[in-house]
């Protein structure tokens, strides 16, 4: 294991439910994240690194024993960074990276249209760029085009010119695209992440630390983490060649980490390693507020503190991908690009009122969706899987409602638009456990797909309706065995109790000393004992704002999102001014020059209910 990773082993269980809650609202069993046995380490981490109490169980909770506290509460790249070399193909995909740049050869980078795809293209622009060099970057339609290269755009691309293409966050699967071009005298280099099988498409050289022979361990990074890695790849090589001289000085490169940390959040990596690092650095170029695309995102989403990994996730992110999700695919990359504050602001209120539109739409669909989950798991309660679709659903947007029935319903879920012709565009999103793009990959490979891959966590594909039953059969076979295990407990890991009082904005800087927060790095989870809902609304898309208050007086703005027709919102909706115990995280919220802080609800129980 590094030396910086969660160890991914718990002892929870072993003492009782914390606070008594065995049956929570969410149907979950409470538990603490530290067990007994390491109590004793907690309050060690706190004397030696004379942090609060409360951080030093969270880092001895969730570290293992050889872990250096010091280097995991300031990762550094430079202690993180592998060898770029130990990625397959890497050295031969910077050599002719490099020979292109020395050469000014016609270069295209061929990006996906979501956030990792935009930022990747983003990275090569900016870096291009700071070389006296310019770049085309192509991204495809979603509704025309789809997912990734296709032969039509590639030969188009090489008719026009084109002498190197690179493709960022897709290509791994398309043969058809690589195999159009392969005879041309234009070369291909695939940077990647996403899952493949051993049959790799024609092309000059494939970075991807997914592909089955690649030994560098870095499998976990988005797109633009291996994008960042090739950068460095390609800079030691132009090094190597003389390039940089008295007339000519190489990037900054670390100047660029806002951009990776960008996409290594919205691409719900996990927060180890390497990508801790990524956002951790990343964070703090974003605070200079250099790049000036997303600067006005952030002017434009009501952005007025320093930004965290939630912001990136849930106010930035959204916004870049509304683009190619239902205007212009391209509009992310060109923000992310340019150096422009007048088309930079232009863009960011264009991706701003697409994000409006989004919202609308997902309500409507959303509300669909949920409507035929509930009935397929009433038909079928252990259906390891949720599979909807609709003939008017936008293809755009299947995604988020895959999310959306995976938070609610607490198992994988793969929505589906279909469109005239017989075809259906699907996404599907899973659960810690359960590898859904190797589901789908596994579909591809019996021919029941025409088209789909993914990572673990996520994924797309394009199939035949008259496939649809042999699918659904297939992925529910299939994933099956892995549900029933991720299914098996239902605990809810718990980092200690507090009140209002306690949770202040020194208590919250101290936290984020543990962060960033996302995916295998969950943020802390406190529980309020006790305490009265003064007073609760439904707002937006079925949230629930409420306000809590504790026996000293003290009080707590707090949100549950989407949960009004939940039980956790009937609880909040109608407690009748009866004490509740409350578990969820904390974050600041800065508005009008205020900053409080807030509760962002997980979980409610009932303490009458858990004795």
């Amino acid at each position: 294991m590094s030396a910086v990773e969660m160890s991914g082993t718990s002892d929870k269980g072993v003492s009782g439910p914390f606070l008594g809650v065995s049956a929570s609202a969410g149907g979950n069993r409470w538990v603490d994240r530290l067990v007994p046995s390491r109590v004793h380490i907690a309050l060690a981490i706190a004397q030696q690194h004379n942090v609060p109490e409360v951080l030093g169980r969270m880092l001895a909770s969730r570290l293992g024993d050889d872990i250096d506290v010091g280097v995991y509460l300031d990762p550094s790249i430079k202690n993180l960074m592998p060898d770029p070399h130990s990625l397959q193909d890497m050295e031969k995909a910077a050599m002719r990276i490099a020979q292109a740049m020395t050469g000014q050869q016609p270069i295209v980078i061929y990006g996906d249209y979501d956030v990792d795809g935009g930022t990747s293209s983003a990275l090569w622009k900016r870096f291009l760029a700071a070389h006296g060099l310019d770049c085309r970057i192509y991204i495809p339609d979603r509704m025309t085009e789809g997912y990734g290269p296709n032969a039509a755009a590639m030969q188009q691309l090489v008719a026009d010119g084109a002498k190197l293409i690179i493709t960022v966050d897709c290509g791994s699967t398309s043969h058809e695209a690589m195999q159009a071009v392969a005879d041309s005298d234009c070369d291909v280099i695939i940077i990647d992440h996403h899952q493949l099988g051993e049959d790799f498409p024609p092309c000059y050289a494939l970075v991807n630390p997914n592909r089955p022979d690649d030994l560098s361990g870095q499998g976990d990074l988005a797109a633009a983490g291996v994008v960042f890695l090739t950068l460095v790849a390609v800079l030691k090589e132009l090094r190597k060649q003389g390039y940089y001289n008295d007339n000519r000085k190489a990037p900054d490169l670390l100047q660029l980490l806002d951009l990776v940390a960008l996409a290594t959040i919205c691409d719900v990596v996990p927060l180890t390693g390497l990508n801790r690092a990524y956002v951790h650095k990343g964070l703090q170029v974003m605070h200079h507020r250099q790049n000036a695309g997303l600067r006005a995102l952030a002017d434009v989403a009501g952005l007025q503190e320093a930004p965290n990994a939630y912001h990136l996730g849930f106010l930035l992110g959204p916004r870049i991908n509304a683009g190619g999700r239902i205007g212009n695919a391209s509009l992310g990359a060109q923000l992310l690009s340019s150096d422009d504050d007048v088309e930079a602001q232009k863009i960011a209120e264009q991706l701003d009122r697409y994000n409006s539109e989004r919202k609308a739409m997902e309500g409507v669909m959303l509300e669909e969706a949920v409507a035929a989950a509930d009935q397929l798991i009433e038909k079928d309660p252990d259906t390891p899987i949720i599979i909807t679709g609709s003939n008017d659903w936008h293809k755009g947007l299947v995604g988020l409602l895959a999310s959306r029935l995976v938070d609610r319903f607490k198992r994988p879920a793969l929505a589906i638009a279909w469109e005239g012709g017989g075809e259906g565009t699907g996404s599907a999103r899973s659960v810690q456990g359960v590898d859904i793009g190797g589901a789908i990959r596994a579909a591809v490979d019996k021919g029941l797909l025409l088209k789909g891959g993914g990572h673990a966590m996520a994924g797309g594909l394009t199939l035949f309706e008259s496939k649809y039953g042999e699918v659904r059969t297939f992925l529910r076979s299939a994933l099956k065995e892995a549900c029933e295990q991720a299914g098996s407990s239902s605990d809810l890991l718990i980092d200690g109790a507090l009140t209002p009082r306690a949770a202040n904005e020194e208590l919250l800087h101290r936290l984020e000393m543990a962060g960033p927060y996302g995916s295998s790095n969950p943020p802390p989870r406190f529980v309020f004992p006790a305490h009265h809902v003064n007073f609760a609304k439904i707002v937006g898309n079925g949230h629930v704002r409420c306000s809590l208050q504790a026996g000293d007086g003290s009080r707590l703005d707090a949100v549950a999102f989407r949960c009004a027709d939940t039980p956790i919102g009937e609880l909040l909706l109608n407690n009748a001014g009866l004490p509740l115990h409350i578990a969820g995280s904390l974050k600041l919220n800065s508005w009008g020059g205020r900053t409080k802080v807030e509760m962002i609800i997980d979980d409610v129980a009932d303490p009458r209910k858990n004795r």
